[in-house]
């Protein structure tokens, strides 16, 4: 069973803070935040260039999808190992491992052959999807007294990095001389240096840290119902955020607009996502409990998404604003979950841990499954109804998911 937690943001660990530390809290924090903007970075930066991808190496258009789909998977496979990775090392060194294979993998796919961009997109999925679980772990760890702030700049800045690679991986091709190789090796860069960075800070902590982690004792959490109810609700919102990334240009092509003004409402409503990524936690935070405000932010997603399909396009503006702000609420909430309904840095580490290998593989589903419901129909009322059933159940979960209680320790 749950239990109810007396005091939501306080932990059994929360003595051994960095404050303890030789180094400021400060620039933990900046460790943490420069290595969760390379969490990002390498997913979100090939899309922009895949046309040129496939003309240069010669990638079918099925080939582009198994590489996407591996990506996705390893994202999964790797957060459901990464509680092991912890067991074995400190939370710092599991995070530098973590941010070296993203670096690695980013190297790689700058090599130019399909051979490299399936092994650079593998390892770099490596490492990303076990740092969406060792990054949790060190929040509820560090900073458990200023959680609800952590959780909104960390929410933003996982938002930032999917949205800046979006933007700039298309003009940098251009500036590297036309070279999409050389467009996505640079995306190392900003991985090296949180490397290094986050290196330097921790390198006189992990060993302390590691005695810490070893001696807490673990529990399943794959038969507690919070654990589930939090799981399902990142999961679901997660689907919706995916299935709209996929399919909301394609929508509104379909509707009148060309593909320039298509982008940027695109665009208008990733700036909002991030917006709403940093404040959603804090305000979230500051209630007796989540339950009403995790149903109405994904009712604000299901609520912009029909908005999109059965409105006048003259309303396009206003219904990407209010799904930016769904999305990026809900996506900072369930991160404020992870570390708010565990009692420990060991439990958010695990709760994460189920949350993202579960997640991924629902939201997965997400886009396949609108296109799928597209082509049955003809039309996009099989999606709303794929779409409804998302927010319906992702709601349910986060009304129980929002109440005041704690998994196992």
């Amino acid at each position: 069973m749950s239990r109810i937690a007396t005091q939501p943001t306080a932990s059994a660990d929360s003595t051994e803070t960095c404050a303890a530390a030789p180094i400021s809290r400060l620039a933990v924090a900046m460790a943490i935040l420069l290595i969760a903007f390379n969490l990002r970075l390498a997913l979100a930066s090939l899309s922009p260039v895949l046309p040129e991808v496939m003309r240069d190496t010669g990638l079918t258009a099925s080939g582009a999808s198994v590489l996407s789909m591996v990506q996705v998977l390893c994202l999964g496979l790797f957060a459901a190992a990464a509680p092991f990775l912890v067991r074995r090392l400190a939370l710092e060194r599991a995070a530098l491992v973590c941010i070296l294979a993203v670096t690695i993998g980013s190297v790689l796919r700058g090599f130019g052959d399909i051979v490299s961009l399936f092994a650079g997109g593998i390892i770099a999925s490596a490492g990303i999807g076990a740092g969406n679980v060792v990054l949790p772990g060190l929040l509820k760890r560090d900073f458990s007294d200023k959680i609800a702030a952590m959780s909104g700049l960390y929410s933003m800045i996982l938002c930032l990095s999917g949205a800046v690679p979006s933007g700039a991986t298309a003009p940098l091709r251009i500036a590297f001389g036309d070279s999409w190789a050389w467009a996505l090796e640079f995306w190392a860069a900003p991985a090296l240096i949180a490397l290094l960075a986050a290196g330097f800070v921790w390198r006189n902590i992990a060993s302390a840290k590691k005695r810490s982690n070893s001696s807490q004792t673990a529990h399943s959490l794959w038969r507690d119902r919070l654990a589930w109810q939090v799981t399902m609700y990142m999961g679901l919102q997660s689907l919706m955020a995916y299935s709209v990334l996929s399919w909301m240009a394609p929508i509104l092509r379909e509707r009148g607009d060309d593909a320039v003004t298509a982008g940027i409402v695109v665009a208008v409503s990733l700036v909002f996502q991030v917006a709403a990524s940093l404040p959603a936690p804090i305000i979230a935070a500051r209630l007796r409990n989540q339950s009403l405000f995790a149903t109405l932010i994904i009712a604000c997603s299901f609520t912009g998404f029909c908005g999109l399909i059965y409105l006048p396009l003259s309303w396009q503006w206003a219904c990407s604003i209010l799904m930016g702000i769904g999305m990026g609420g809900s996506f900072g909430l369930a991160q404020l979950f992870l570390v708010m309904r565990s009692p420990n840095a060991a439990a958010a580490a695990r709760l994460s841990s189920m949350a993202q290998a579960v997640g991924y593989s629902i939201a997965s589903l997400g886009p396949l499954g609108i296109g799928l419901a597209h082509d049955a129909t003809g039309d996009w009322f099989g999606s709303i109804i794929a779409f409804a059933l998302a927010a319906g159940i992702g709601g349910t979960c986060g009304y129980f998911a929002g109440r005041n209680r704690l998994v196992r320790g």
